[in-house]
């Protein structure tokens, strides 16, 4: 009844102005009835003919007061209301200003009768709309009246919700009486209506209704058991329509309202209206009569009774008519003109407007509209913003996976695949970092690569570029020592050539490791293949010549051998030569094709940018390994036949140890070099470099460095020739 009540003071302060002004209907005195519809239909339709019979003569289409005749209706604090009213006015061509929530009207005779001072409700929906996206309430309820009003909220926002991916927890409407349901039915129907709501996981809840839906909710929130569902526990936010206003009966005074603290409710634009405020409190109650609106208002909100009251239901408390309206909490009586009063307040004066343009043809009436916005989302409704979902968002570094047999707005978070990521919340697929990062431990954010390559600052360059000086020095020496005891027989015994050559190129190829440390640069990485693989097909190559002219040399010792002829050093040198040449052309159509370049590998490794030179073409460098592997398999097979050859020619023994050691190095290489990544490849390189040359240098030269050293007394011809040397 409280806002009603501030209705009806509008509604009369808009009378007295006019009549009051002498520039507004002149000579005509404004005058008005007010008629209950309590709500119900079948009053609306008795109210409505009143309208067109004789005062207190209920004679339907018999009016003799000419004075007193209506000229328009302002009315319908409901759809329902206003559209029963249609139905009787239409038939009278009475127009209808309607303050209220406007009716689904499909008549265009009814529709042309009435005029809507209630906004569009298309921008009310967009207001929701963007209301709930700004809180990112994505799971929300949705009460709604039980009329074609209702049903066109549902469908409208529903449409909007599915844009945005907005669904809904439940769709529930408020209970209506029918005919074919009783009070009991209509409060069972209501608490079910209520205990859905409260039971949902949607904390945000629409609540499209009108004026007495008010009523209906405060019955409900405080008629239901505690035990069953607790309100106070159960924090909801409600966001109301505008057509929804503080209603309550006198009864519900005392009542808990602490479900509505920190609710939402859109406002109609109102304005202030000078004066109003003083006109409320101007309001006498002694001076009015015993059955007025305002003494029955002023009994229920100060509690009290009046004098020559029959009933005395406030213990005797006096009236005074003193009481002070100001001392009434807003819940009671706002003194400020409401959004449906100020709509009210404008249709008093439309319709003064228009008489007064009918009678006088003067004056033209403009109805202008502000556009006052008011930005309430900035602030501080609750201390800690509420959530309302399907479930928890998911948070950077997950994905969304929707659930069978759900909404589209309940799913799951799994996390993201590795390698990718997800910087926001609620995303529905992860995403790859650039080329140039990496995701972070939680897989929410990018980042940046550290640029990698093999340096002699870190150990495991250090320990081999240290490896590869060391074996440097050693082939120093070891061909010192041969150069300086180059006259003795042990020495003379294994080619000084091919041994002088094969000592040459190991020590190049230990040196040719240092290409393969550092940053690569153009010329290191066209340097670096090509070097090591000619280098060593001049060792091989050596070590080749070295088991055919073993093998050759014992041949040629057979009496009557033609295998004399072949015994020199121009087939040493043609075998070295000729292998050499080999490769090197192979190296020349690589580089001449497809060379090796700097380039980064920035797969390999998670968090590194590998700096590597890229082969060019992966199967001529293949191509070369193939070589190598194929003169090293050749030298193994000769060396093997000649094992058992005499002691003079024992040298095969150790070409064929070495040529083991080579061919294991080589072939372990490839799998390790392919499951290898990053600078450990070039690291696998170097470490099959280093073994297979250390594995020539020690198997073929330890030996004869031993007799040279330690036992010149066996470096003599006639010792080599003794049987019992066969093991040296």
């Amino acid at each position: 009844m409280t806002p009603t009540y501030q209705h009806i003071l509008a509604f009369e302060f808009a009378i007295n102005q006019i009549n009051s002004n002498p520039q507004i209907l002149p000579n005509h005195t404004l005058g008005f009835h007010i008629f209950n519809s309590y709500f119900n239909p079948s009053w609306t339709y008795r109210a409505s003919l009143e309208l067109f019979t004789t005062k207190n003569q209920f004679i339907p289409n018999y009016n003799c007061d000419m004075q007193n005749k209506p000229i328009a209706v302002i009315g319908g604090s409901t759809s329902e209301v206003c559209l029963h009213l249609a139905t009787i006015l239409s038939l009278y061509k009475m127009p209808q200003l309607i303050y209220g929530s406007p009716p689904e009207i499909s008549s265009k005779e009814q529709v042309a009768l009435y005029h809507q001072m209630f906004p569009d409700s298309v921008y009310q929906y967009n207001g929701i709309f963007q209301l709930l996206l700004y809180f990112r309430w994505i799971w929300i309820g949705i009460l709604t009246v039980n009329n074609d009003n209702g049903e066109k909220f549902v469908q409208h926002m529903v449409s909007m919700f599915a844009q945005r991916s907005v669904c809904s927890a439940f769709i529930e409407r408020f209970p209506t009486m029918t005919y074919t349901n009783n009070v009991f039915d209509l409060v069972e129907m209501g608490f079910k209506m209520y205990k859905v709501m409260m039971r949902s996981t949607a904390n945000a809840v629409i609540i499209h209704g009108e004026i007495d839906n008010m009523i209906t909710l405060r019955l409900l929130s405080n008629g239901l058991n505690s035990e069953e569902v607790p309100l106070q526990t159960q924090s909801k936010v409600w966001i109301m329509t505008a057509q929804i206003e503080f209603t309550s009966l006198p009864f519900q005074r005392k009542e808990n309202i602490d479900f509505l603290h920190g609710a939402l409710s859109f406002v109609i634009h109102k304005k202030e209206v000078l004066g109003f405020h003083n006109y409320i409190n101007t309001r006498n109650p002694i001076l009015e009569k015993e059955s007025s609106l305002m003494r029955l208002f002023w009994r229920n909100a100060f509690q009290c009774s009046f004098s020559n009251s029959i009933i005395d239901e406030y213990g005797g408390i006096p009236c005074t008519g003193e009481e002070k309206l100001e001392t009434l909490p807003t819940s009671i009586l706002e003194l400020d003109m409401t959004g449906q009063s100020y709509s009210i307040y404008n249709a008093v004066h439309v319709v003064a407007h228009a008489l007064h343009e009918f009678h006088a043809s003067k004056m033209k009436y403009k109805a202008g509209q502000n556009k006052d916005h008011e930005n309430f989302l900035s602030q501080q409704l609750w201390k800690t913003r509420p959530l309302s979902l399907c479930n928890k968002n998911c948070p950077s570094g997950f994905s969304k996976w929707k659930i069978e047999d759900k909404p589209f707005c309940c799913y799951q978070c799994h996390q993201c695949p590795q390698g990718k990521i997800s910087n926001k919340e609620d995303m529905d697929d992860c995403f790859d970092c650039p080329e140039d990062q990496y995701p972070n431990e939680n897989q929410d954010y990018c980042l940046s690569k550290v640029i990698t390559f093999l340096t002699y600052e870190e150990t495991l360059g250090a320990i081999l570029a240290s490896s590869a000086l060391f074996f440097s020095w050693v082939t120093i020496g070891i061909l010192w020592i041969f150069i300086k005891h180059q006259g003795t027989p042990i020495v003379k015994a294994n080619n000084q050539n091919l041994t002088y050559t094969l000592l040459v190129a190991l020590l190049l190829s230990f040196l040719c490791i240092l290409l393969f440390i550092g940053q690569p640069n153009k010329m290191t990485c066209v340097l670096r293949q090509t070097a090591f693989d000619i280098i060593f097909s001049v060792a091989i190559s050596c070590v080749l010549a070295k088991t055919i002219t073993v093998v050759l040399a014992f041949m040629a010792t057979k009496p009557g051998s033609k295998m004399t002829k072949w015994v020199g050093k121009r087939l040493s040198i043609f075998i070295v030569l000729y292998c050499s040449f080999i490769q090197g052309i192979i190296c020349t159509i690589w580089l001449t094709t497809s060379p090796p370049f700097p380039d980064t590998d920035m797969n390999s490794v998670a968090e590194e940018i590998v700096l590597v030179c890229n082969e060019g073409s992966n199967s001529i460098f293949y191509c070369v390994l193939g070589f190598l592997g194929f003169l090293a398999i050749v030298s193994f097979m000769v060396a093997f036949l000649a094992r058992k050859l005499p002691d003079t020619f024992n040298e095969a023994k150790f070409i064929t140890f070495s040529m083991l050691v080579f061919c294991s190095v080589w072939l372990s290489f490839v799998p390790t070099y392919l499951s290898s990544k990053g600078k450990y490849m070039v690291a696998v390189e170097i470490f099959s470099i280093i073994a297979s040359s250390a594995g020539l240098l020690i198997c073929i030269f330890a030996p004869k460095f031993y007799i040279i050293l330690l036992r010149p007394d066996l470096n003599r011809k006639d010792q080599l020739r003794r049987p019992n040397n066969r093991k040296i």
